[in-house]
């Protein structure tokens, strides 16, 4: 998939298509797995899961690569392919100023299989253990995840970015890291970059308003929450590691919910750090449900996965509000990941002896 630009044939900004597209969305969303058959999938075996994922919209996935892989690696491949296959759809059917924000929002693949890769290579891993977790679907083509890949150094790595716009956050990232020995200021300047430049490609010029309603406005509204979201889960990580990493260096500009001191102040409570998300009238009035899921949280990974089923929570409110509207399609992109995760999550539970309570906690189950 190559999600640089626009469409040719569309223009830059041009007429969208967002009835059609958003039509087949919903067609596409129907057909994702519902919560009781990820609790069907609990109780199989990855063979089992192979030929439930058979008889699903996954079925010309699983019978093209069933001749090469088996068990959890014909899942994992499956679910790659068939995730990049439905996003570049996406693009396909769409034209115009929906194109454009759609491509610029499926970047966030880039940032996750550049640090799949730079894990990798700071680990010592052998690409054949971790490319199936590599998801094509972003701006960068599968030859120069291929060529990064072969990299014995993350500055060799960084190199063959030059050409890109990851190549100066990481630059601009690599002597702390050095310094450090720890892939945070990596990781986190791919994150910066890739939000900020979202949220540069829809801002206005100075001088001229945000548009507050309006499809654009919810499209704005949606990153900002992703943003927000993404922090709250970062200041609870800090908080549980014990460390005394400076959480400025996990902030990520562009959210509402949050500013640098806020969130310095919050990640050291969070029954605080929750408070502050519901007295937000933004989330607060929306996503009590989702709030009081966080408040009985746990552990870490329980606290994530009630972050996740928030965003997607409030990512369907927004599309609600406009549903003929990019918002709809960035609803349906958390989603489809939200399932391939979960199965994923299973697979791998079930082959290395996981029981069943265990794999659900693993799960985003709304």
């Amino acid at each position: 998939m190559n999600a640089s630009g626009s469409n040719p044939e569309s223009g830059t900004l041009g007429a969208s298509n967002p009835e059609y597209v958003v039509g087949r969305v919903r067609s596409r969303r129907a057909s994702l797995f519902a919560d009781e058959d990820y609790r069907k999938l609990i109780r199989m075996g990855p063979s089992g899961i192979a030929r439930f994922m058979e008889e699903s919209e996954y079925e010309r996935e699983i019978n093209e690569l069933g001749t090469r892989f088996s068990g959890v690696d014909l899942i994992e491949h499956a679910l790659n392919r068939n995730l990049a296959k439905h996003f570049q759809d996406l693009l396909d059917w769409s034209e115009g100023r929906l194109y454009d924000l759609i491509a610029r929002y499926l970047r966030k693949f880039d940032v996750w299989n550049l640090k799949t890769i730079i894990r990798g290579i700071y680990t010592d891993t052998d690409p054949e253990e971790y490319q199936t977790d590599l998801i094509r679907a972003g701006e960068l083509d599968d030859r120069t995840l291929d060529r990064l890949m072969e990299a014995d150094e993350i500055e060799d790595a960084i190199e063959m970015l030059s050409r890109t716009t990851y190549y100066e956050p990481l630059m601009a990232a690599y002597d702390e890291f050095e310094e450090t020995g720890a892939l945070v200021p990596l990781e986190n300047a791919l994150d910066r970059a890739f939000y900020e430049r979202l949220l540069e490609d829809v801002s206005r010029p100075p001088g001229q308003e945000q548009p507050q309603e309006g499809p654009e406005a919810k499209y704005i509204e949606f990153l900002q929450a992703e943003i927000d979201f993404r922090n709250a889960r970062n200041a609870l990580r800090l908080a549980r590691s014990g460390t005394d990493l400076d959480p400025a260096s996990y902030y990520i500009e562009g959210g509402v919910l949050f500013d640098e001191s806020e969130l310095n102040r919050l990640v050291a409570d969070q029954d605080e750090l929750i408070d502050h998300i519901a007295e937000n009238k933004r989330y607060g009035d929306r996503l009590s449900g989702a709030l009081d899921r966080l408040r009985d949280a746990d552990s870490l990974i329980q606290f994530e996965h009630a972050v996740d089923a928030a965003l997607l929570q409030y990512s369907d409110t927004l599309s609600s509000i406009y549903p003929v509207s990019v918002s709809a399609v960035l609803s349906y992109i958390l989603a489809k990941e939200r399932e391939v995760e979960n199965i994923r999550a299973i697979a791998r539970g079930r082959e290395v002896g996981l029981d069943e309570s265990e794999i659900e906690e693993e799960l985003v189950i709304l």
